[in-house]
């Protein structure tokens, strides 16, 4: 996977978390996640990336999308599993509702 596929997955994990509402901690995790993506561009910086525009295009992805790629970013920085539950019963409420 490339640096920019990387980074974009982790963006998209942060916007997944940014989501739910629901969930009263998730301010700690999008600084948790935040911290994370800062640390992944200082070991992997990418030449004539602009990191800014990147993550501002990629927030009107789909929710599904988002939150798929959540799930990834929560196992890397180990979140805790109510929180993975979470986005799963989301994941799937939004693919009931899709067949509906």
């Amino acid at each position: 996977m490339k640096l920019e596929d990387q980074f974009k997955l982790l963006v998209l994990g942060y916007y997944g978390v940014r989501c739910l509402d629901e969930y009263d901690l998730k301010v700690y995790l999008l600084k948790d996640i935040e911290e994370y993506i800062k640390s992944f561009i200082e070991i992997n910086p990418i030449d004539n990336y602009n990191y800014l525009d990147v993550a501002l295009k990629l927030e009107d992805e789909p929710i599904k999308v988002k939150l798929q790629d959540a799930l990834i970013v929560l196992h890397k920085i180990k979140a805790p599993i109510d929180v993975v539950l979470l986005v799963k019963r989301r994941i799937k409420m939004l693919e009931n509702s899709d067949k509906v």
